[in-house]
């Protein structure tokens, strides 16, 4: 899903890059000189307390998102032994409820691309926490199959209008000198989600479980109600005094809010034209476009959501003694190095980030499918020495191999969290020219959605054409192929321009 701050940079929040825009002076009292130091004035009379209440509620978002992909995990066993046969699940019907939620995103996205510049971003985030709340409220009345369909759609479609509207929220609330530190919470509250959900499963049935997970977005829409519109939008409309308002809440009583008003209607009127169908011949549209839309499907194809929808089930079959425990651990996995990876993006650099983390998930899940294979072989050959010797175990006691299970896991999910879960959607952010941005972003994130559908939905009909063994080996190998695309086609993007990055796909760099 993991998610989503590619959105971040759809519109851009207008003061620090309309600075950007302006050259250099080499004079004392040049302009640049004289705009920093009206900054720094500006900066020191800002308050940032209600910035981050403001920005906490829109979090509660990405915080149920994360609830939505983690409660197929344990709700999956818990309703495939259910005794009511209307609602229980056989192995096709919990596919389909894994992966039909990834198909209701698919819808939200595009939806949320629709209505966040027609009713605005807060009307956009209070309305997308319906979709939740009643998504999980028919699954916990629900009487058939058919109904924890209907609800795993429904929010589903909340998770996609989520994905898009709460980064754009946040990124034109917030100003440059946090709009780092604020953006990164939308990914680590989506893995702060799915740990939630998995935790909570350890104590509470699959219907208690969607009561818990309803309770993120009811006081979502509680709180958004206090919060303002964003000044971006409200200056869109012509709306000035309501603008001007709504950065006096953000910033305190105290910040000279009309100075940044105009520096966000002077980058507004800088921006470029809107896309047109020639621009696609355009080697700076078409090739940063390829990159990103490959990066989502190759994101997709680690297999990542079909190992977190279905993880209480893998370690089930790894014959793993306490899967629901063995989740939670890896849940804990990603949310410490989402962190990590947050703290070390600009250091680091995007491209050895991404090459890192394609070979740890090669390497794990290649070892996963090791696993598989010798358990299944000793299972079939358990009256055979050699291969007692091999495992240095005693029949029929795979067990004792399982820590290789949890490890591989913890290694993938790690791995996952350093570079292919967050990075592709920065790299997205920063290719693209401003003018395509939302277009190419949106397409994008469809593409994601629906590469993640196929995965989840054919995760377990793979798992039985080729075997546990064979469907981690299947990606590891897509992994690999991460890993040699992000060599030779993905540039590294860190500390370089705009002009910089689009010169390099025009070839004129």
């Amino acid at each position: 899903m993991v998610v989503c701050s590619v959105m971040c940079e759809k519109e851009d929040c207008g003061m620090d890059h309309a600075d950007e825009s302006r050259p250099l002076l080499d004079s004392d009292n040049g302009g640049r000189t004289e705009e920093k130091s009206e900054q720094d004035i500006y900066f020191e009379k800002v308050s940032n307390r209600k910035l981050y209440l403001a920005t906490f509620s829109a979090v509660l978002g990405p915080l149920s998102f994360g609830f939505v992909l983690g409660y197929s995990s344990p709700a999956i066993p818990d309703l495939c032994k259910i005794s009511n046969p209307r609602l229980q699940l056989d192995t096709d019907q919990a596919s389909w409820f894994g992966s039909v939620v990834t198909l209701g995103a698919a819808l939200g996205g595009v939806l949320g691309g629709w209505i966040v510049d027609r009713i605005g971003r807060k009307l956009s985030l209070m309305f997308c926490s319906m979709p939740y709340i009643f998504g999980f409220a028919i699954i916990i009345a629900a009487q058939n199959v058919w109904m924890l369909y209907v609800g795993r759609i429904l929010t589903g479609i909340a998770s996609g209008v989520t994905s898009l509207v709460v980064p754009l929220y946040i990124s034109e609330i917030s100003h440059a000198r946090v709009r780092g530190t604020v953006g990164t919470c939308v990914q680590l509250m989506v893995v702060s989600g799915i740990m939630g959900a998995y935790a909570a499963g350890l104590a509470l049935d699959w219907r208690w479980l969607a009561v818990t997970c309803s309770v993120p977005p009811t006081f979502m829409l509680v709180l958004m109600c206090f919060m303002p519109e964003t000044p971006r939008f409200l200056l869109s409309r012509g709306k000035r005094r309501e603008a001007e308002e709504s950065l006096r809440f953000l910033r305190g009583p105290h910040a000279a809010v009309e100075w940044e008003c105009d520096q966000i209607e002077g980058a507004s009127r800088e921006q470029g034209h809107r896309l047109q169908l020639s621009d696609l011949r355009d080697p700076g549209v078409y090739r940063p476009l390829a990159v990103g839309a490959l990066m989502m499907l190759y994101q997709q194809f680690t297999g990542i959501n079909a190992i977190m929808f279905y993880a209480e089930s893998i370690f089930e079959d790894a014959n793993f003694k306490s899967s629901d425990v063995a989740t939670v651990i890896v849940a804990v996995i990603q949310v410490i190095f989402t962190t990590i990876a947050a703290m070390i993006m600009d250091r680091a650099g995007r491209k050895v980030l991404l090459i890192l983390s394609g070979i740890a998930m090669s390497v794990s899940t290649g070892v996963f499918g090791v696993y598989f294979k010798l358990t299944s072989t000793l299972s079939t050959n358990s009256s055979d020495p050699k291969f007692l010797i091999l495992a240095q175990m005693e029949p029929h006691d795979p067990h004792q191999l399982a820590w290789i299970a949890l490890a591989s896991m913890g290694l993938f999910i790690a791995g996952f969290a350093l570079g292919w879960g967050p990075t592709p959607w920065l790299v997205m952010s920063e290719i693209f020219p401003v003018h395509v941005r939302g277009v190419a972003s949106a397409l994008c994130v469809l593409i994601n959605w629906t590469a993640a559908f196929i995965v989840t939905k054919t995760f377990q009909d793979l798992m039985e054409l080729l075997g546990s063994y064979g469907i981690f080996w299947l990606f590891s190998g897509l992994c690999a192929l991460n890993v040699l695309f992000t060599i030779f086609c993905v540039p590294e993007t860190k500390g370089k321009t705009l002009e910089q990055i689009q010169a390099h796909f025009q070839g004129t760099d």
